[in-house]
């Protein structure tokens, strides 16, 4: 009997659902993704062998250059702008509705709260040049000396808009040990006996927390 002989076909692949599902992913983290402003301060950290990471909210962030100079930041747009307009009151620096709105979408800053009034407002490459300005005013950090310690109100307004805040505090490697110990006394004074101190792993991985 003889055999029969099937005819040969190329299987097919129709790619169509990939393609569409490779647009419906791209299209995702277009719209997802948040892209962090520049920091004002470049800070580079101690080394550790720490593995404990930070937490990704609810975190207060003091970070202290190489210069002694203080900079701060909390998370948490509502809760920016609640600190804010309570600084304000307390400092008698009147902050516009546009401001506030900025404010609660910077990343953290370093300058006595007169100056932020004049730097909300402006774009990001007039932002850096008012820094340097500032900075050759003397004035770029915030103040935390015993006639004008805005850094206490800072914590103090921040822990009152959110209990849960987690402090840590980000030194560069230079910076001034009399600068550090400053603010751990002021964190003390404002009854946080518990906080973080941020360092680079040595092998190069993300920022832990000791």
């Amino acid at each position: 009997m003889p055999k029969l002989k099937m005819p040969r076909s190329s299987p097919s692949l129709d790619m169509t659902p990939m393609v569409d599902l490779a647009f419906l992913l791209v299209t995702f983290f277009m719209l997802t993704t948040q892209f962090r402003a520049d920091e004002p301060v470049i800070v580079d950290m101690p080394s550790s062998i720490a593995e404990i990471k930070i937490p990704e909210i609810d975190v207060m962030t003091i970070t202290v250059d190489d210069k002694g100079q203080v900079f701060f930041n909390i998370d948490g747009k509502e809760t920016r702008a609640k600190v804010l307009a309570k600084m304000g009151e307390k400092y008698k620096v009147n902050f516009t509705p546009d401001e506030i709105k900025r404010f609660s979408i910077i990343t953290s800053f370093g300058m006595p709260i007169t100056e932020l009034k004049n730097y909300l407002p402006k774009k990001e490459l007039e932002r850096k040049a008012l820094y340097d300005v500032i900075q050759i005013a003397g004035k770029k950090g915030i103040p935390y000396d015993s006639l004008n310690n805005q850094l206490s109100d800072w914590i103090l307004q921040s822990r009152y808009a959110n209990p849960k805040f987690r402090i840590a505090i980000k030194g560069d490697g230079n910076s001034p040990y009399p600068t550090v110990k400053k603010v751990i006394e002021i964190l003390q004074k404002n009854k946080v006996n518990k906080f973080n101190l941020i360092t680079g792993m040595e092998t190069g991985a993300a920022p832990a927390a000791k």
